[in-house]
């Protein structure tokens, strides 16, 4: 069985778009939130662990039996890809060879371009709903994006998934990009990448704060 390959139930596909989401979940936890057995969420869990799709660590330090804790393994990324990755790296890697400005040239082309497609759905709004629209934007691009409230004009946005994936493991020009694209989205605030998916983490966490 090619298990990088291998088909999505939808439920299956829903117990990992949830794990995502959450960064790690027990299955009472994701049963829970997906409002479905915990029986039924295990046996999920099971087929996603034996694809190579999830890992599992044990909760040690609380009373009872250790609680496995699951999450996404980057196998998953390209499970929410909506491009072919394999294909733009090929051509990166021929423009690269001819010319390596180009390829920092044609991310900043594509991050222009992105700006100026979004600037009218976040621009002129209070910074809240700037921060609401901007991780709307984002999940339907395939980030799997949601944010967070932490204090009066400070917010963090979570990217649970890469969509650029392929790309971003091969030029982290994509990653800078990304974060340049959120910045000139939200100029009157101070943005910061405080996770980071390649380096390990289960997000891409942007952290938020309005300009004193």
């Amino acid at each position: 069985m090619d298990t990088a390959s291998a088909e999505l139930s939808p439920t299956q596909r829903r117990v990992l778009v949830a794990l995502k989401r959450q960064g790690e979940a027990t299955a009472d936890e994701l049963a829970t939130t997906l409002e479905i057995s915990s029986s039924a969420v295990r046996q999920h869990l099971s087929a996603l662990r034996s694809a190579g799709f999830i890992v599992a660590r044990q909760e040690r330090g609380q009373p009872g039996r250790p609680a496995d804790r699951y999450h996404a393994t980057e196998r998953t990324e390209p499970l929410f890809v909506t491009t072919d990755g394999d294909l733009s790296i090929e051509l990166l890697g021929h423009m690269e060879e001819e010319d390596p400005e180009l390829v920092n040239r044609i991310f900043d082309r594509r991050r222009r371009r992105l700006v100026e497609g979004a600037k009218d759905r976040v621009s002129g709004k209070p910074i809240e709903a700037q921060v609401a629209a901007l991780t709307d934007l984002l999940d339907a691009q395939g980030y799997l994006a949601d944010c967070d409230k932490l204090d009066d004009d400070h917010y963090r946005i979570n990217l649970h998934s890469c969509a650029i994936w392929t790309v971003a493991n091969h030029y982290r020009q994509a990653c800078t990009a990304e974060l340049d694209f959120i910045r000139d989205l939200l100029p009157e605030a101070t943005v910061e990448r405080i996770t980071h998916k390649t380096a390990g983490a289960h997000t891409c966490a942007y952290d938020i704060r309005m300009q004193a």
